[in-house]
């Protein structure tokens, strides 16, 4: 690998390249202590690695990053600095990424290995294969379909702001608006600098994806261009949107597009950015989901009516419908034993979670089953 080091101390230049000769593996090009002139020979040279101290006259040593990754977004960039770890964690560098003065031989080493590691693994990804990125339930992404790679990010705030970008996918958005939503009560410099540092763990955490997915530079903003990507949430909404009239000869069709849903579009994410969205398609699966349930249920078909709302309770509890579906199916099958425990299923987790009992009709339901006076019946 060859690598360009900056560092406004020539003796802190010269000490760096020393251990970087002993390691071996990396061909040090170029050692600058003026950062305008690293800027245009960074831009010249054919360079993998670029070794920048944070600290550096002129201009901050994370801003002359986010002006070299605006031409050069895969090269890879370690961070050196003379603070100490709380100060560093201040910046919220990633550990792989950042080197402090003086730099032990041993913690040089091992960021050259995993530097290593990363253009390995960016090599076995063929240019030709569709990423599939998942981002019904859990986020992930496969490059071998069916085999999800759960994407380990440095900060909540870099997942969103990658996420977010992915939300607006091949449109430009502002860096004011970036700041505004990631870190409103923020000062503007500093948030300035946070923003920066995010935009470069995202794009080194996209390095092994980068023949998919780039985060440009574009005006005062940045967008996300995707290139050969399959999208699982837009597979769905696309399928779900072409399915014929619940039938017998379209129900396998049915279960077959259902069973891509894997959970709520960024589950788990509290992005209020997301919310309408989840909101609309969550209410497009239930409502499916409970015409599937019924339609067994009308066809005599109890286990897949039970299967379909059992399905609808582990999703969304909160669905009283389902649970009712239930008890009364549970009821008809003579098994009380189910009857009371999806019951009591549904009155804890919403005085858990809502602070509320079930509905009246439920409830009178309910106590009637108990004293026997109800007929036998699932409907």
């Amino acid at each position: 690998m060859k690598a360009i080091l900056v560092d406004d101390e020539k003796l802190a230049l010269d000490y760096l390249e020393q251990q970087i000769n002993k390691v071996g593996r990396v061909e040090v090009i170029g050692k600058f202590t003026n950062p305008v002139h690293a800027h245009e020979s960074i831009l010249k040279e054919d360079v993998d690695v670029l070794f920048l101290d944070i600290q550096l006259p002129e201009i901050n040593g994370m801003r002359l990053a986010e002006k070299v990754l605006e031409n050069k977004p895969n090269l890879t960039i370690v961070f050196v600095t003379a603070y100490d770890k709380y100060a560093v964690k201040a910046f919220e560098l990633n550990a792989v990424d950042y080197l402090l003065k003086p730099i032990p031989f041993d913690r040089l080493k091992k960021t050259v290995e995993r530097i290593e590691n990363q253009y390995n693994q960016q090599s076995t990804i063929k240019e030709t294969s569709p990423l599939y990125v998942n981002v019904l339930g859990q986020f992930s992404v496969e490059t071998v379909r069916g085999q999800p790679e759960f994407v380990s990010w440095r900060t909540k705030k870099a997942a969103e702001l990658f996420l977010y970008l992915l939300h607006q996918k091949g449109k430009m958005v502002r860096k004011s608006f970036l700041i505004d939503l990631l870190w409103p009560d923020v000062e503007l410099e500093r948030a300035s600098a946070l923003l920066y540092t995010m935009i470069y763990y995202v794009r080194k955490t996209l390095r092994k994806y980068q023949k998919h997915l780039r985060l440009e530079n574009v005006s005062d903003g940045y967008v996300l261009e995707t290139e050969n990507i399959i999208l699982d949430f837009n597979e769905w909404k696309e399928k779900i949107k072409t399915l014929p009239p619940l039938s017998q000869t379209s129900i396998n069709a049915y279960i077959q597009v259902m069973s891509l849903y894997k959970g709520g579009y960024l589950q788990g994410y509290d992005f209020w950015w997301a919310e309408s969205e989840r909101y609309y398609w969550e209410q497009i699966w239930l409502t499916k989901a409970m015409e599937i349930a019924r339609f067994y249920q009308d066809n005599h078909d109890i286990a897949g009516a039970k299967l379909w709302y059992n399905h609808i309770c582990k999703y969304y509890p909160e669905m009283e419908k389902s649970h009712f579906a239930l008890m009364k199916i549970y009821a008809f099958e003579d098994n009380p034993a189910l009857v009371h425990q999806q019951y009591e299923s549904l009155k804890t987790y919403l005085q858990d979670e809502l602070g509320v009992q079930p509905n009246s009709e439920i409830v009178a339901w309910y106590e009637a089953w108990k004293n026997g006076k109800l007929a036998s019946s699932y409907n």
